[in-house]
């Protein structure tokens, strides 16, 4: 089994930052892909970035130049740095990482930009 733990969301004003956090623990050895996924209410869930084992970045080109992916492989860790948010980037953002060639999915944690 493979927990995530996700922290560091919450209520920032537009224009503000916030910095995601996912650590994965359990049965974890093989662990490649790490990444954030968000849903808005109403809407599919979408890529926000992920990151491979070797440190190469994808974005969702809605988060392009202002999200920035980060990962600490000695402690099985994530990060989202998150800049220059928008009304828009309000969502619940949802850690995932892939252990070999199985997926797992954090709970969730909710992100709210006021405008």
């Amino acid at each position: 089994q493979v927990q995530l733990v996700e922290s560091g969301g919450g209520l920032v004003q537009a224009g503000g930052s916030l910095r995601l956090s996912c650590v994965a623990s359990g049965s974890i050895s093989g662990i490649n892909v790490m990444g954030w996924y968000r849903q808005a209410p109403g809407k599919q869930r979408e890529l926000v970035a992920v990151i491979s084992s070797i440190g190469l970045a994808n974005y969702g080109d809605s988060v392009k130049g202002r999200f920035t992916i980060s990962r600490d492989t000695a402690k099985n860790t994530v990060y989202l740095r998150m800049n220059s948010l928008k009304s828009e980037d309000t969502a619940v953002y949802y850690c995932n990482v892939f252990v070999l060639s199985q997926s797992y999915w954090g709970q969730g944690i909710q992100v709210t930009v006021s405008s």
